[in-house]
């Protein structure tokens, strides 16, 4: 893999949240989103006329929050939700997931160090606090979907997370592209995560982008190595882009990559991002 070009004026950019605008951290609630971040946001979705899209597991409304005052175009929970460049809201219904939230929580009662997310139309079951406990996450909530076709399990860093089934970041970078601002635009994706894997199968075959954040093996050809190397990245596309005098001056504070311990032989998976 090698660094990625440099951005083109006619680029789509569709970005990963965790582990590839913010660092990582123990619990989903303790990532810190830098105001500079948000700032280069804000630019970037100026210069490329409102083609820049947020991809994420999490909920549209938790991103809002984590981005305000800022209101990109999103999809969350891996594309259950996707909002459009008009603001249209659209989401999938969500499935019965009664059964696998009593199981999450059972085990969460269990073992401490376990935490369960209940999103719109997922139930994420994270470990990155209890490590030790992957298999039997995996195996308890497998043998509640196992005959399931409607559903599906992702398994992300430290999290398995149960969601309806055939629905993910790639479907979302396509519904994405077949709108205004973003049709008939180069684009460019940037994801951590196993599950942004299937984002960059469909923007690579459209002559597009497609960087990983971090190691580990993928489909994509680029690479970044961390959120803070992602941030630099957009940076230089700002400043190399802008009107020259209409910039503003933005730097990372120093902050460590990823607040949260790797597992011994987990930083490759991906996370529910």
């Amino acid at each position: 893999m090698t660094a990625p070009p440099q951005l083109s004026p006619d680029a789509a950019l569709f970005l990963d949240f965790d582990g590839t605008l913010v660092a990582l951290a123990e619990t989903p609630e303790a990532i810190e989103v830098p105001p500079e971040l948000v700032a280069l946001l804000g630019d970037l979705h100026t210069l490329f006329g409102g083609a820049v899209a947020v991809v994420s597991g999490r909920q549209i409304d938790a991103l809002d929050r984590f981005l305000a005052p800022l209101r990109l175009p999103a999809a969350g929970e891996h594309g259950v939700q996707r909002r459009d460049a008009t603001g249209h809201m659209q989401e999938q219904k969500s499935p019965d997931l009664d059964a696998v939230l009593d199981v999450a929580n059972k085990l969460a009662g269990a073992h401490p160090g376990l935490l369960v997310e209940r999103k719109h139309a997922a139930v994420a079951l994270h470990y990155r606090l209890a490590p030790d406990l992957e298999a039997v996450c995996r195996d308890a909530l497998w043998a509640i979907i196992a005959h399931q076709p409607q559903l599906e399990m992702l398994h992300g860093k430290f999290v398995f997370e149960v969601k309806p089934a055939g629905i993910n970041k790639g479907v979302a970078i396509d519904a994405f592209m077949r709108e205004a601002p973003f049709a008939g635009r180069v684009p460019v994706f940037a994801g951590d995560d196993t599950t942004d894997e299937t984002g960059f199968a469909v923007v690579q075959p459209r002559g597009g982008i497609a960087i990983k954040v971090g190691s580990g093996p993928s489909l994509a050809t680029h690479r970044l190595e961390s959120p803070r190397a992602v941030f630099e990245w957009l940076l230089q596309a700002r400043d190399l882009l802008s009107p020259q005098g209409d910039q503003t001056e933005l730097a990372m504070p120093h902050r460590p990559d990823t607040a949260a311990p790797q597992a011994p032989g987990a930083a490759d998976e991906g996370r529910n991002a």
